[in-house]
């Protein structure tokens, strides 16, 4: 193919309007990293894809998502600007995102929260993301930080473990009925939600990251349900997002997530990875666009169901730590 000019590419999938403007994007996306990136052209060559056939999103192999952990994923030649890296309790368990491009990774999460919220300024936000800023190379860290200055207010910003500051400002903020988010990983909520309980009528809870560690795991259904009744509010929302990604999918209640115009979420068969569907329950394919400068067709280790409105749930994680596919490549 010709020379994929970034620029017009960037400029092209924040405006996506429909399946057909998706699906264009999607195949000028896997010609080019097939074509520049080494890694992936070796993945689909040891699968004996054909390229020539290339022509719907559901034909594009998706490489597994541990590859982030064993190899350098860059397409093209520019060098990273940021290494962004997944939690983990090993060096060996980490995944890595080499990002060359950060302007686009801002330029994608700021759509993306304006496409779901509007502008960042209408609101304050209270990060509670303690595990994510106790260590180095957190995503989500950069885009609440990101976010935090957008909004332009003081009392935007981190929370740590400071609960008491915390809820002081919540309570700053519905007395004076002003809009804000709070975000924070599952287990934060539920130690603020155990220790004062807020009543938040004029914010908006949003859970991410699960629980670390800190706590017994709950589905998605137990937990919305406590923080739902501790913080006296309709509905919890939640972030979808990780290492591997620049863009994010946002749930405005009840358990389903939709996605940003240059991001979708497919469904590939369990023992077939090649096997992939636009609607129906299984593993969880994620193509993201904006990730043109690593890799956009994605093999998550998530299962759930994906509806025919490109709604989608997530429903657990997969048994085993290794997806199918990634054996084909070690060396």
């Amino acid at each position: 193919m010709k020379k994929l000019d970034i620029n017009k590419y960037t400029d092209s999938i924040f405006k996506i309007k429909n399946e057909n403007d998706f699906c264009k994007m999607s195949v000028i996306a896997f010609k080019y990293q097939y074509q520049n990136n080494k890694t992936y052209k070796n993945y689909c060559d040891l699968l004996k894809i054909n390229t020539a056939n290339i022509d719907h999103p559901t034909k594009i192999p998706f490489l597994p998502i541990d590859f982030f952990k064993t190899h350098k994923l860059i397409s093209g030649t520019n060098n990273a600007k940021i290494i962004f890296e997944s939690s983990g309790t090993t060096k060996s368990q980490i995944s890595k995102h080499f990002v060359t491009d950060i302007d686009l990774y801002e330029q994608s999460f700021i759509s993306n929260f304006k496409y779901f919220y509007n502008q960042p300024s209408k609101y304050v936000i209270l990060g509670l993301l303690p595990s994510y800023l106790e260590r180095t190379g957190s995503s989500l860290v950069y885009m609440v930080s990101k976010l935090c200055e957008l909004t332009q207010n003081k009392l935007s910003g981190f929370y740590l473990n400071n609960y008491d500051e915390l809820n002081t400002h919540i309570s700053q903020l519905e007395k004076s009925h002003t809009k804000y988010i709070l975000i924070g990983v599952s287990y934060a909520l539920l130690d603020l939600a155990e220790k004062y309980s807020p009543s938040i009528k004029h914010g908006i809870v949003m859970e991410t990251g699960g629980m670390k560690g800190q706590r017994k795991e709950l589905t998605k259904e137990e937990l919305h349900k406590t923080l739902s009744q501790s913080f006296s509010t309709q509905k919890i929302h939640s972030e979808y997002g990780m290492t591997e990604l620049l863009s994010q999918a946002y749930s405005t209640g009840n358990g389903l997530f939709r996605s940003p115009p240059q991001m979708q979420t497919y469904i590939r068969e369990y023992n077939d990875p090649l096997s992939v569907k636009t609607i129906g329950t299984g593993a969880i394919n994620i193509i993201d666009l904006a990730n043109i400068n690593s890799c956009c067709f994605i093999a998550t280790s998530d299962l759930g169901t994906v509806y025919n409105n490109n709604a989608f749930s997530v429903n657990g994680r997969m048994d085993n730590a290794d997806i199918r596919g990634c054996n084909l490549m070690v060396y």
